[in-house]
C-alpha cells in the first residue's frame, strides 16, 4: 500500500482547511438516505447506514437531521431519490481523479463535473480509465492520545485489519473492503474510541506533481464543492516542502 499515506494526509489537511459545514451536511444526509433506502433503517443490521450515521455524528450533525434522513430513506417521509454514480478523469500531469457522486439528475451532475474538469485544466474520461488504479479498502481512524503504537497495531491486526499507519493525530487502520464492519466492531469491543470509519479507495501507485500541485488542488477543491459529489480520490503525491508552501499561501 505504498504511497497512499501522502494522499491521505493531503485530503485531511485540505479538508480541515476548506470544509464548508452546509455542503458537508448535504453530502452526509444524501449518504444516510441512500444507505437507509438500500439496507433498511436499522443501523445495527445495516453497516453502510451505521458508517453514515457515525460520520454525521463526527461532523456534529443534529440527531433530528439524522433521524429525518433515515425516514426519507425508508420512505416514512417523502424525499428525493438519489442514485450512485462514479466518474473518472485526469488532472494536470496525468494525475488520476475518481469521483463518487449521489444525484437525482445524472445529466446535471455529469455536465457540472465535465465543466469543472475543463475549466480547471483536467478532463473527464471514459469509465474504467482510472478506476483500476484504486483499491477499495475500509478505513478506521483512532485518536493517538496515549495509545501505544505497538499495542494498537497488534490489536488491529488481531481484529482483522491488514495495515496501520500513524498520520497526524490519528492511527489510520486499513481493512479489507468487505471486513470494515467486523473490524470496527472488534475495535469497539476492545474499548477504542473511533473518530471515523468509512469505505475508501487507495491508489496502487502515485504520481509526483509538485510543479502543478496548486493547479491540481484547485481542480480537486472545485470538484469537491459540487453538491452532487460525495468523495474524490486521487493518486497525487507532493513533497512535504510543497505542502508547507501551499498551506502558507
Amino acid at each position: 500500500m505504498s504511497g497512499h499515506s501522502k494522499w491521505s494526509s493531503i485530503k485531511h489537511k485540505k479538508g480541515a482547511a476548506d470544509a464548508k459545514r452546509g455542503k458537508l451536511f448535504t453530502k452526509l444526509v444524501k449518504e444516510i438516505i441512500v444507505a437507509a433506502r438500500e439496507g433498511g433503517g436499522d443501523a445495527d443490521a445495516n453497516p453502510r447506514l451505521r458508517l453514515a450515521i457515525s460520520s454525521a455524528k463526527a461532523a456534529n450533525m443534529p440527531s433530528s437531521n439524522i433521524e429525518k434522513a433515515i425516514k426519507r430513506g425508508t420512505g416514512e417521509i417523502e424525499g428525493v431519490n438519489y442514485v450512485n454514480y462514479t466518474y473518472e478523469g485526469y488532472g494536470q500531469n496525468g494525475v488520476a481523479i475518481l469521483i463518487e457522486a449521489l444525484t437525482d439528475n445524472k445529466q446535471r451532475t455529469v455536465a457540472e463535473i465535465r465543466h469543472t474538469f475543463s475549466k480547471y485544466g483536467g478532463n473527464l474520461a471514459e469509465t474504467g480509465s482510472v478506476s483500476w488504479i484504486f483499491e477499495q479498502k475500509g478505513l478506521i481512524q483512532i485518536p493517538i492520545e496515549d495509545i501505544d503504537e505497538e499495542e494498537i497495531m497488534m490489536t488491529a491486526l488481531d481484529a482483522g485489519a491488514d495495515d496501520i499507519i500513524t498520520e497526524d493525530e490519528f492511527y489510520e487502520i486499513y481493512t479489507p473492503y468487505s471486513e470494515l464492519h467486523t473490524v470496527l466492531q472488534n475495535l469497539e469491543s476492545a474499548g477504542y474510541d473511533i473518530a471515523k470509519a468509512e469505505l475508501t479507495r487507495i491508489p496502487k501507485n502515485t504520481i509526483k506533481a509538485d510543479i502543478v500541485a496548486e493547479k491540481l488542488f484547485r481542480l480537486i477543491d472545485n470538484l469537491d464543492d459540487l453538491d452532487d459529489v460525495q468523495k474524490i480520490y486521487s493518486n497525487l503525491e507532493v513533497s512535504d516542502e510543497t505542502m508547507k508552501r501551499l498551506s502558507e499561501d
